[in-house]
């Protein structure tokens, strides 16, 4: 006989609850068994139509209001009579991990499982059964609760999704991500500041190992896969384990600057700075430093986002070198000379010489073979002369076929030694290239006490017009010979 008080707590219980006979699965696994079957799981997972055999020999003894409530029965036998509805879809995978805990004997197990509301509310549920005592051989009585936690699942799906959502923009970003942990550079800061020290800038220039000391506390949480793909390392191990080759060289200063910065509490800020690639290239990229949300008081979490700017500096710097140099003969324009000659003006060193050359038969060999074969004469002379000058002298090349070298600090004996090393390469460049002799006329001059620079120009230019005077009256004599 049931008592009263224990009828009414179970109809009264905040939670659904459920009796239910379990002895038709009892038989069913008592014939599997003799048939062989070790595995339930696997078993029950090779057909799902197993589980539902299962579910269907589950017999519904009573259920309390709670029960009633949660699934919007009108009664027990509403509720009996609609269970298709009530156990379905999802519900089916979760079954095969209680039928596998009664398999193995248990007469106690728990899952969480998928149910529905006859209306088709979907309900995340926390199940909990447990065989009744006296029932553990045929597993007659079962007492089961189903706990609705819905609202817990669906906000543990939203943080899970909003994680997924978060991982996949850092993973899949174009940008190469890390995240690192600069606590410790914090607490680093914080002793010096609390020193009295005022000005971080000149600490910084007494104690450079201090800048060391701060990168070597610089902890890596995290990097993405544009990471790898900018330094070219094949895994996060590797790039890790090699962070003294990528962050080398140049990365010191940058990274006092950023210390600067840190040490004015400036805690979003950005640079362009200097890395290399595990091969060894060097990769220019801006840096945008952020201490994330919440962390601002230990920086224990901040985000570095570096953008390969590599190919935009190679194009600065080409842009660069060709406001400055002639592109067909590698040597320095008109423009830079013409800076180089205000320079030189302005400037007290002294000793100063300029040497004017002029590639001889530049003309007649455009009119007579082409201009192909005038730009050839033109880009041996430049070899020529890249090779006989360096600095702190320059070679430029100043009209169609004018050059000119500007020496500073050489007096008239660096000069003759800068010609005779010219004469020397025209030699051997010619003996490349027997059938096209490459000949120039040269002016060189050496400043004077009181004269302009523009001055010596003009000496240099009327000695070498000189000299090709002497070399066109030679041809024209040769020719009337």
């Amino acid at each position: 006989m049931i008592d009263p008080d224990e009828a009414m707590t179970f109809d009264l219980a905040p939670i659904a609850m459920w009796i239910e006979d379990f002895s038709g699965v009892k038989a069913i696994f008592d014939g599997w068994r003799a048939e062989g079957v070790t595995d339930l799981r696997a078993f029950l997972a090779e057909d799902v139509s197993r589980v539902m055999a299962c579910s269907q020999r589950i017999r519904v003894l009573k259920v309390n209001r709670r029960t009633l409530e949660l699934f919007e029965a009108e009664n027990q036998a509403h509720l009996v009579a609609n269970l298709h509805l009530v156990f379905r879809g999802d519900m089916l995978q979760s079954h095969i991990n209680e039928l596998g805990q009664l398999w193995d004997g248990r007469t106690a197990f728990s899952s969480n499982a998928v149910n529905y509301t006859l209306s088709g509310r979907r309900l995340d549920i926390q199940l909990r059964g447990s065989v009744l005592p006296g029932y553990e051989e045929s597993l007659g009585k079962v007492l089961l609760t189903t706990e609705d936690v819905t609202v817990r699942e669906a906000a543990r799906r939203a943080e899970q999704e909003s994680r997924r959502y978060a991982e996949g923009i850092f993973e899949h970003s174009p940008v190469s991500l890390w995240v690192e942990d600069f606590s410790r550079v914090k607490v680093l800061l914080d002793s010096v500041r609390d020193r009295g020290i005022l000005d971080f800038r000149v600490f910084t220039d007494v104690h450079p190992e201090f800048v060391r000391q701060c990168m070597s506390e610089i902890r890596v949480i995290d990097i993405n896969q544009a990471t790898l793909d900018l330094f070219r390392a094949p895994d996060k191990q590797t790039l890790l384990r090699r962070l003294a080759d990528v962050l080398r060289d140049d990365m010191e200063p940058h990274f006092r600057e950023q210390l600067v910065e840190l040490w004015n509490n400036n805690l979003f800020h950005h640079r362009e700075v200097v890395n290399y690639a595990l091969d060894g290239s060097k990769r220019f990229v801006l840096m945008q430093f952020s201490v994330l949300p919440g962390h601002e008081d230990d920086w224990s979490l901040v985000q570095v986002a570096l953008t390969d700017i590599t190919a935009r500096k190679k194009a600065e710097a080409y842009l660069e070198y060709l406001g400055k140099h002639d592109v067909l003969t590698k040597l320095h324009n008109r423009a830079f000379y013409m800076d180089e000659l205000n320079r030189m003006e302005r400037k007290s060193l002294r000793p100063v010489s300029i040497v004017i050359i002029d590639l001889n038969g530049l003309k007649t060999t455009n009119d007579l073979l082409g201009h192909d074969a005038g730009d050839a004469l033109l880009r041996r002379l430049g070899e020529v002369l890249n090779e006989a000058v360096s600095p702190p002298n320059h070679a430029a090349r100043i009209g169609g076929d004018e050059f000119a070298l500007l020496m500073p600090g050489a007096d008239e004996a660096a000069v003759e030694a800068t010609l005779e090393n010219i004469d020397r390469l025209l030699t051997i460049n010619n003996q490349y290239y027997s059938n096209a002799v490459l000949t120039v006329s040269i002016g060189a001059a050496t400043i004077r006490a009181g004269e302009a620079v523009s001055d010596l120009v003009k000496r240099a230019d009327a000695e070498m017009y000189a000299q090709k005077k002497i070399y066109y009256s030679t041809q024209a004599n040769r020719r009337r010979s």
